[in-house]
Parts: structure tokens; C-alpha cells; sequence
């Protein structure tokens, strides 16, 4: 038994599709969140803004 088979009776094939590709999508693996590259990213934020007071909100 596959995960089509327990599809709901009245689902259209447009519900079955994104059904199919939300569940392909969450079994990839995730990369890690939050590491070295994104406080890298963070901290050239923070030290371009204090230059750029025009840019914030």
C-alpha cells in the first residue's frame, strides 16, 4: 500500500498532486539551520547598516 492508496474518496487530482509534492518535499533531507554562514550573513548586515542610516525602517 503506497501513500496514493489512502487518499481521501472525493479528493480531485489537483489535491492529490500537491498532496504527493508536500510529501516529497518534507521527505528531503533540510539543511541545518542557523550556522557560521547565516551569523556571517548577519553580522555584514549589522556592520553595513550603521553606515546607512537612511536604509533602515
Amino acid at each position: 500500500m503506497t501513500m496514493a492508496d489512502d487518499a481521501p474518496p472525493s479528493e480531485t487530482p489537483i489535491q492529490k498532486a500537491l498532496r504527493l509534492k508536500k510529501a516529497a518535499i518534507a521527505a528531503k533531507p533540510q539543511p541545518p539551520r542557523g550556522g557560521k554562514f547565516q551569523r556571517e550573513q548577519a553580522a555584514a548586515a549589522q556592520s553595513s547598516a550603521k553606515s546607512k542610516p537612511w536604509m533602515s525602517r
